[in-house]
């Protein structure tokens, strides 16, 4: 008989020892609990103008692990912290991304224009973000486009983003949006999800996401008030993997 290696006999073990466990659970009728925010390893931010001046070193220091800044809206706005956030956040050893969050009332190609022209192509950042999500309080444009239209202009920004900074580009949602609008689409991008209620598998089902934006009052050393705070799906191995293109 072939004899297994010692890491094939531990594996063979670890698989045995979860089936014995799920099939007790099973009988129990047990439900392991959700992970937390805090079961995972990796957390970051987002932030906009409205977090004021960020003391990035000290952010660093306090576990932001990564950020996403806001950069444009629309085909005309350019956030005006945006250049000092992004240059300041690469100073302090923060992974740093920019996003975009859409305007329905703006041409995706201008859109799309607006965005390369405003953020620099730095092969050090994290894929940039599509923030797709319905914009409710918003006072010039009250339009909501029908699925198909949207999923067109998602996918020319997406396609236009990849080409342009050469890296697929990370969409995040809202509940709301996500179901009138994503559902089973778009499977092949990373995706990052709004979820202040708990767990995202009680609101967005099957969807597999990478980020998971679990509440909009966090505080992080370096910020003054609250700000959005998100935890990385993987672990720290799968974090190092995802900042070189390779998750």
């Amino acid at each position: 008989m072939h004899k297994a290696p010692r890491g094939g006999v531990r594996a063979i073990a670890r698989l045995a020892a979860v089936a014995l466990v799920s099939l007790v659970s099973a009988c129990a009728g047990f439900e392991p609990p959700l992970p937390k925010p805090t079961d995972f390893r990796v957390h970051g931010i987002d932030i906009s103008r409205y977090q004021g001046e960020v003391d990035w070193e000290k952010a660093s220091r306090g576990g932001v692990q990564f950020a996403w800044i806001k950069a444009t809206e629309g085909g005309d706005y350019l956030d005006p912290m945006f250049y000092t956030n992004w240059y300041a956040a690469k100073v302090a050893g923060v992974p740093r991304g920019a996003y975009h969050f859409w305007y329905f009332c703006r041409p995706v190609e201008e859109q799309l224009a607006w965005f390369i022209a405003n953020v620099p192509n730095d092969p050090d950042a994290l894929p940039p973000v599509i923030d797709m999500e319905w914009n409710n309080e918003s006072k010039t444009c009250r339009r909501r486009p029908p699925a198909s239209e949207l999923l067109r202009d998602i996918k020319y920004f997406a396609d236009g983003l990849e080409e342009y900074y050469g890296k697929r580009p990370v969409i995040y949602t809202s509940v709301d949006f996500h179901e009138d609008v994503l559902v089973g689409a778009f499977n092949g991008h990373h995706m990052w999800v709004r979820s202040v209620a708990g767990h995202p598998s009680l609101r967005y089902g099957n969807r597999r996401w990478t980020f998971w934006q679990y509440t909009a009052e966090g505080s992080v050393p370096g910020i003054d008030g609250n700000v959005d705070r998100n935890a990385f799906v993987g672990t720290e191995t799968d974090w190092r993997q995802f900042l070189k293109g390779r998750y």
